[in-house]
């Protein structure tokens, strides 16, 4: 049986209250495993942030910790195996005294499992790590087999339990399935990179695959003590509690950004600055630059209902030179979005909304989003279809240990987007909602209806079962027409001003499974089987398509690469 790992000083340690820590990357797998054990708690957790999938390392212990005092004695083996591998990742928080290696690799390496090298004396923690994603295919449709060859290393670490810092280099080769390299195609953009180019020196996009270098990296320190801290650097957020996110997912590429944390009894704000790139055309050049500005304040009105409200603000400014001049007007930290709008002459993308999780019964959650793009009561009370009443709605919920099957847990989602949500007019690209040709909510953009389901069931403490179903419904554009999908498109070019439903255009209907079995061998390293059945339907025959894709992989410290759309 793993050592165990007691970290209960972290709650009454006056230095371990004040520290600062690092985040856990964005990984879907991981968000899973530790919302099931706040729900399983049945209240919610200081230093976890989870509706803007903040997971700080510190947070991430004191839970499973908190787990592990609580139901010491009910706990079966799973959960006390998943319980243990939360502990031993964030090791820096947790009493190490017995977690040395038997083994060492030459003395020095994995020495302290389950790190590769690690540093731990006065004033400065370490961790160094490899990582690789190698993995091999099947798929029909493609003349060469889909492939992955990811090599990299990631660090992570602490000075003087007050700076925190991370970052993260690899080397991608990869061929994708025949469906994501349409994409590449059509949107000059590899899913959730920047900078790519072929493996061919002509330049021309083909059958054997893409070369994407991917840095991540940031540094962040409290600014007062266990109330606002700062992070700074280059990566991904997820602002929500669902699968999908309607507001900012992981889905677009890292981008440079700051935020500012601040907690205070119940209520938690976020400010999120943003630069991020407005086109991606062409090489040898500078790429135009915009902004996004994010307020996200959560407030805990029970130990376990968290409602939130939200604004953000997509902008760039064009001038005779260059296009990256920031507007100082979106500094203001506390300050209504869509007011500075209207002051600068109204032509930025202005979104606000509202979101929403209830943790409940030790075996349940509710969990939504609302986003409102724009809206005239006049015209919603017509109800006449006008085409710039512009929202989105998300409602799922998630069912622990389902049915009285130990490990077993379900989940179910809606979505639905509005025709011409998060595109702009003015400078289109400078303003929708899009970086580096890249939805930054919804990787399907907006006009569909969206049903997923999934299932997650650990028979074994090692290996981890995963059946998804997406199943959406959408209208897209015929050539040289904009019925309301494609958020890169200038909205002024729609087809119409009234009479604007979801499904309008070429009806289209997708259905995406995936069937998902992941083997731990090693903390952080697994053997991933999986099946994906991607079958696309459409009004215009030329678009329909039905691809099926089998691949075996081997992964360390790094999440799965999905292309769910």
């Amino acid at each position: 049986m793993m050592k165990r790992l007691i970290v209960s000083w972290l709650l009454v340690s006056p230095a371990a209250a004040m520290a600062q820590s690092t985040f856990v990357p964005y990984n879907q797998d991981y968000q899973h495993l530790v919302e099931r054990y706040e729900i399983k708690r049945g209240k919610f957790s200081e230093n976890l942030m989870l509706s803007i999938k903040l997971l700080e390392r510190r947070g991430v212990a004191a839970l499973a910790d908190s787990i592990l005092k609580e139901n010491r004695f009910i706990l079966n083996k799973i959960d006390r195996f998943n319980i243990y591998y939360l502990l031993n990742d964030n090791s820096e928080w947790a009493d190490s005294v017995n977690d040395k290696s038997k083994r060492p690799v030459l003395r020095n390496f994995y020495k302290y499992t389950p790190d590769l090298y690690r540093v731990d004396v006065k004033d400065f923690n370490l961790h160094i790590n490899p990582v690789l994603h190698v993995g091999m295919g099947v798929a029909t449709g493609s003349e060469n087999r889909p492939f992955l060859n990811t090599r990299g290393a990631e660090m992570r670490g602490l000075i003087a339990n007050r700076v925190g810092f991370y970052t993260y280099l690899a080397d991608n080769m990869m061929l994708f399935p025949n469906y994501v390299m349409d994409y590449i195609g059509r949107n000059n953009a590899v899913p959730g990179e920047g900078f790519w180019k072929t493996r061919t020196e002509s330049g021309v996009l083909d059958n054997t695959g893409v070369i994407v270098l991917t840095a991540r990296g940031y540094v962040s320190f409290d600014i007062l003590k266990n109330i606002m801290s700062f992070q700074m650097g280059h990566d991904k957020q997820f602002y929500g509690n669902g699968y999908r996110s309607l507001i900012l997912s992981d889905f677009a590429a890292n981008a440079l950004f700051a935020k500012f944390n601040t907690r205070v009894w119940r209520v938690n704000y976020t400010n999120s600055y943003m630069q991020l790139t407005a086109d991606a055309e062409g090489t040898n050049r500078v790429y135009p630059k915009k902004y996004a500005v994010f307020h996200h304040l959560g407030i805990n009105i029970t130990d376990n209902l968290n409602v939130g409200l939200f604004e953000s603000v997509i902008y760039g400014r064009r001038d005779g030179y260059k296009n990256d001049t920031f507007d100082l007007s979106y500094l203001n930290p506390i300050i209504f979005y869509r007011w500075v709008e209207q002051q600068v002459g109204s032509a930025d993308n202005s979104i606000i909304g509202f979101d929403w999780r209830w943790n409940f019964l030790k075996q349940f959650q509710l969990y939504g989003q609302f986003v409102l793009d724009e809206f005239k009561l006049s015209e919603w009370r017509a109800g006449n279809g006008w085409w710039g009443n512009k929202n989105g709605l998300q409602a799922g919920i998630k069912y622990i240990d389902a049915l009285g099957i130990k490990n077993l847990d379900l989940q179910a989602e809606y979505n639905a987007v509005r025709p011409y949500t998060y595109s702009h007019f003015i400078d289109k690209s400078l303003s929708n909602h899009a970086h580096f040709n890249q939805a930054l909510a919804h990787p399907l953009g907006a006009n569909f209806r969206e049903f997923i389901g999934i299932a997650r069931y650990q028979p074994i403490p090692r290996l981890m079962l995963t059946g998804r179903v997406i199943y959406a419904k959408q209208g897209l554009d015929g050539a040289g027409e904009n019925w309301g999908s494609n958020i890169l498109l200038d909205n002024t070019t729609r087809q119409q001003e009234y009479g604007n439903k979801i499904g309008q255009g070429i009806a289209t209907a997708l259905f995406f499974g995936d069937f998902t079995a992941s083997y731990q061998l090693k903390h952080n390293l697994f053997i991933d089987f999986k099946q994906v059945i991607r079958r696309l339907q459409s009004d215009d025959a030329a678009r329909n398509g039905n691809v099926s894709f089998t691949s075996l992989a081997i992964r360390l410290n790094i999440a799965q690469r999905l292309h769910e759309f």
